[in-house]
């Protein structure tokens, strides 16, 4: 597969993403594991009042009770679920640094299947964290069409100069 460089700087830009993202959900994952045999409850209620925000309002009072029902097997599971969520965007990430097709397929069914939840969330209220996902998430879904379309196009091409 010919790849131009344009189209392997988007690639390598949506790889780096995915990989950040890998990482990101990495270090939460072990962040969560360092917890384990730990009052968790307490962190929480540390880390809200670190933020300065009012444990009685509604998200840091979920925040705090979500805290307070993690047991050892929860956290162990969570875990292992972000390592797993790591493994395939580290995965994901390889696939596009290469150029790879079934790389391309799998960010753009990835991206797009967010994007329904991130356009009705927007729908419910403005805020420029919300602009922002459906931004990245629409720029890797038209980045990922195009090179597919490019991919098979430059596939039509190489077979009709083989037949003739």
């Amino acid at each position: 597969m010919v790849v131009n460089d344009k189209l392997r700087r988007a690639l390598r830009v949506v790889a780096l993403f995915e990989a950040g993202k890998g990482l990101l959900v990495l270090f939460a994952g072990l962040a969560v594991f360092s917890l384990m045999h730990q009052n968790i409850q307490v962190a929480a209620e540390q880390l809200v009042g670190y933020m300065h925000l009012n444990p009685a309002h509604h998200f840091p009072k979920i925040f705090i009770e979500a805290a307070a029902h993690l047991t050892d097997h929860r956290i162990i599971l969570l875990a292992l679920l972000a390592f797993s969520y790591s493994v395939i965007r580290f995965v994901e990430a390889y696939g596009l640094w290469f150029a790879r097709r079934w790389a391309e397929w799998f960010a753009l069914i990835s991206a797009g299947i967010y994007m329904p939840i991130e356009l009705y969330e927007l729908a419910k209220g403005f805020s420029w964290l919300k602009i922002g996902f459906v931004f990245i998430n629409l720029m890797v879904v038209l980045s990922m069409v195009l090179a597919l379309k490019r991919n098979r196009s430059e596939n039509n091409r190489i077979i009709q100069e083989s037949n003739s």
